[in-house]
């Protein structure tokens, strides 16, 4: 382990390191280890992935260990802009196809129709693909405001009744896009998004969840030291029986 320190908030299990690198490096291990351990129990794994800045290393870290049968593995992703299509730079499609897709080849790979004209019956039609078999990894970021995908405060449900929803995204994160450079201007960024639910990603079998940077210091604290409550959505990962929190320096500050 190369992680600074290590502990336990309820079930979940925090991990701290140094940098990024380190961060990406050693939950990429964790992760392959574990994708392992149940490709040798089964025939497929079913993962859903996160996008975003803070998953970039870990995922260039995952496909460099090269010890990942990833022609056994169906794919997911936790959410998608409506209205846009795969080609759209801002695109979550676009960007697992460029940065997953296309260098690994998995056996299938299934994608949320940001651009469809239905996104209610979207919304069904990826809540089958879900259910038909459980899902054995989720991959998570964490958002300034503590959303988890596109479940913001206002929104999330810890006892949702659906897998997948439409919702409106608050200011803060579509302002975050901006600041990001995927939109030149907040007018540009989509008002609305569909999304995995907080419980389609608890029923996961594993959770990975990164947090870098100090802008994510703020909510990493009320994440790990105040109540279990919707204000915060990724404080329900506390509850989660097999969760794991990876953290560098600087989203690890204020603790």
């Amino acid at each position: 382990m190369t992680s600074e320190y290590q502990f336990k908030v309820d079930t979940l299990s925090v991990y701290i390191s140094k940098t990024g690198k380190e961060l990406a490096k050693e939950s990429a291990e964790i992760t392959q280890k574990y994708l392992s351990k149940v490709l040798k129990e089964k025939k497929e794994a079913r993962i859903v992935l996160a996008t975003g800045n803070s998953q970039l290393q870990f995922l260039d870290a995952l496909i460099a260990t090269k010890k990942i049968d990833w022609n056994r593995i169906t794919l997911f992703h936790l959410d998608e802009y409506l209205g846009i299509n795969e080609k759209h730079q801002a695109s979550f499609r676009h960007y697992l196809q460029e940065k997953v897709e296309k260098r690994v080849y998995p056996k299938r790979f299934h994608y949320i129709q940001g651009n469809t004209l239905e996104p209610i019956n979207e919304c069904n039609r990826y809540t089958e693909l879900l259910q038909e078999k459980p899902i054995d990894l989720c991959c998570l970021g964490v958002g300034t405001n503590g959303h988890l995908a596109f479940n913001e405060p206002a929104v999330a449900k810890f006892d949702d009744a659906y897998w997948v929803k439409l919702v409106r995204l608050e200011k803060e994160t579509r302002q975050v896009q901006v600041d990001q450079g995927h939109f030149s201007h907040l007018n540009e960024v989509p008002r609305y998004a569909i999304t995995l639910t907080i419980p389609m990603i608890l029923s996961s079998r594993k959770i990975i969840c990164l947090a870098l940077g100090k802008n994510k210091a703020k909510i990493v604290k009320t994440m790990l030291r105040k109540h279990i409550e919707t204000h915060c959505p990724a404080s329900i990962l506390r509850k989660h029986s097999d969760a794991d929190l990876f953290l560098d320096k600087n989203s690890a500050y204020l603790l």
